[in-house]
Formats: structure tokens, sequence, C-alpha cells
């Protein structure tokens, strides 16, 4: 009864953070001097004009007062995530984690070896395109074939930029390519735009993976997870996560720390959106990262640590290297984990799933 309270609470949260934001209020402070003037700021309002604040100030000379306005500096305030809204930045854990959401699987045995609000849906952002991936992959869709970027893959939701300019021309496998490295949305909408039937018939067959898959916690808008309505919980997208693993493309293309394209005789160089896949202390067998405001920053990675395959789902995280952050403290607290127990690293050494 608990998960579903909780989930209609997470879907009002959705609604809520997408509205405009509230106006701010600041509070100054008092100052004084004998012989010159004091300026004191009571009251500061949020402005229309990009957010900047402007703020009462009180004057005194000579005991004379005098009232103005002036501009007042203050830091800019993010709007509150699904997770926050719906209170699940309140839950602590012992590893000391950034992010609302975790979930961490052995990838062999199926071991739960943590989890935290594991079973809460909310927007997953570009974790999106992982599906969007083994979407593409399982239709057997032709990666030498050339796609073309469109108006129709210009994003009216969020109304981000992007590299690929409309008419710009190169395979399905670049596109992919670039989607799951670099988080490309215009690539990812493409994608989804040439499937057979469209985008439409697209996110059907999205869905009705994570349905086969047994993610009955998870429903998809899009193709490239710009929408707050692409859901899920951290324990589907370690479903999809194992799933994804098992195509050696999706493997390649979203663990590349680089790569370069050529978009119709233009070549774009592209980097990883996920740095620890070019670390020398990690061993990352498949990753893709994802942000918008309503989803956090989150993070679903395959690992090895210690030659122990582990699936790590990190969702709702603040800050713009704390999802990264995490899986280094969750890594830290495996290891010890394991030292701990006696015998324990032995036995997960031979623990690498198969290569398909």
């Amino acid at each position: 009864m608990f998960k579903y309270a909780l989930a209609a609470i997470v879907s009002a949260a959705i609604i809520l953070v997408t509205a405009p934001a509230a106006q701010a209020a600041a509070a100054g402070h008092k100052a004084s001097t004998k012989k010159h003037a004091v300026a004191s700021t009571t009251r500061a309002k949020a402005v229309a004009n990009g957010g900047q604040r402007s703020g009462r100030v009180t004057f005194r000379v000579r005991g004379k007062k005098i009232v103005g306005h002036a501009p007042v500096r203050s830091a800019f305030v993010m709007p509150r995530s699904a997770g926050d809204v719906a209170g699940l930045n309140l839950t602590t854990d012992q590893v000391g984690l950034a992010s609302n959401v975790a979930f961490v699987l052995d990838q062999t045995s199926s071991e739960v070896l943590f989890e935290k609000n594991a079973n809460v849906a909310l927007p997953i952002a570009s974790i999106t395109k992982l599906m969007t991936g083994l979407v593409v992959v399982q239709a057997q869709q032709d990666m030498h074939e050339m796609l073309s970027i469109t108006d129709g893959d210009i994003d009216h939701e969020k109304h981000t930029s992007s590299r690929l300019t409309i008419g710009a021309r190169m395979t399905r496998g670049d596109l992919l390519h670039i989607a799951l490295m670099s988080s490309e949305n215009r690539a990812a909408s493409a994608l989804g735009r040439n499937y057979p039937g469209g985008i439409s018939a697209f996110v059907d067959a999205m869905n009705a993976k994570a349905h086969q898959l047994g993610m009955h916690d998870t429903h998809y808008v899009d193709a490239n997870g710009l929408s707050s309505r692409n859901i899920a919980s951290a324990r589907d997208l370690a479903k999809l996560a194992i799933a994804a693993y098992q195509e050696p493309l999706l493997r390649e293309y979203s663990t590349d720390p680089k790569y370069q394209v050529d978009a119709g005789g233009r070549l774009m160089h592209y980097s990883n959106t996920n740095y620890l896949v070019a670390s020398p202390d990690w061993d990352i067998g498949l990753q893709k990262t994802g942000f918008i405001n309503e989803a956090g920053r989150c993070l679903v990675m395959q690992a090895m640590i210690q030659g122990r395959a582990v699936i790590m789902v990190f969702l709702d995280s603040k800050g713009k290297q704390s999802r990264t952050a995490d899986a280094g403290r969750m890594r830290r607290w495996i290891e010890q984990l394991q030292l701990r127990a006696p015998g324990l690293a032995d036995a997960f050494s031979s623990s690498r799933p198969a290569q398909p």
C-alpha cells in the first residue's frame, strides 16, 4: 500500500516541478557606522527578467532615512526534483549517497547488495536512451543506412540545443553511437522516427520490451528521455541494464570515451558523458547517464568490482559529479564488504558474466 501511495505522490510531484518557479525572497543584513552612509537590504523579490533580484534598500545619512532599490546578488535556486517533492531526500543510508534512489545488484547471482527507495517510479531522463538502443538493435535495423536529421527531431519539450543541424546525414550506427555515448537527443529522436511505423510505433515497442523484461513500474513516451513522463524504478532499470548488456554493440557504444562522426562531410568529435569509462581504476561494461530537472542526475552502470559483476543504478542525485561520486562510494563499500567476509572475494573471482 505504501508503494502505491508513494507512486501517487511522485506523479503529483512531476507536475509540481514542471510548473514555473515561485518568486524567491531573501533577507539582507543591517549595518551601521557613525559618519558614513549605511545600506541595509530589507526585502528582495524575484523579477521576471531572467530571475534577477531587486531589493528595497534603506540608506541613512546623518540620521536621515532614504529608501531606494538596487540589484541584489543571490544564488540561483534549482527546481526541486520529483524525488525531493515526494520526500525521498529524507531517506538516509549507510553509504552516505547523494542520490535519493539507489539499487545495486550482483549481475551473476541476482543478489541484491544495496537498495534505497528502489521501487519508486521516477523520471529517468536520458537513461531512456538505453531502451532506445535495445529496441533498435533487437529490431536488427541496418546500421549502415543513412538517416537525416529533420525538424521532427528538434526538442520542443526542454528546448535543448544540438550540434546536429537540420539536414545532417549519418548512418544509423553513428546516431546510435552518439546517442548512447554522448546522450545526443536529436540522434535518439531520429532513431525512433526511422523505426517502422514512426515514433509512435517505436514508443510502443519500447513499452512492450519493458513489459517483456518485467519492468512493471516503467513507462516511456519518447525516445530521448526529455519528457518527465518517462519513468521507471531503479529495480526496473537494473533489469534493463542486464538485458542491454547482452548486446555487444550497446556495450561498445555506451563505453567509448570518445568518437568521431561524419555528418555529411563535417567531422564532429564527441565525448562520453561519463568520465569514469576512461579511468584506469574502473572496468565498465555498460553505462548511461541522464539529467533533467525533474529527474536529477542519474546513472546506470555495469562494472567489475574485485572480479564481481555488479549492476549499479543511481537516480535523482544532486550536483554534476554526484552520481559518479556515488558510484565510487558504492564500489568502496562493496570492497569493504568483501574484505569483512573471509573468502568472499575468492568466491566472486569467477563471477564475470559470459560474453555473448
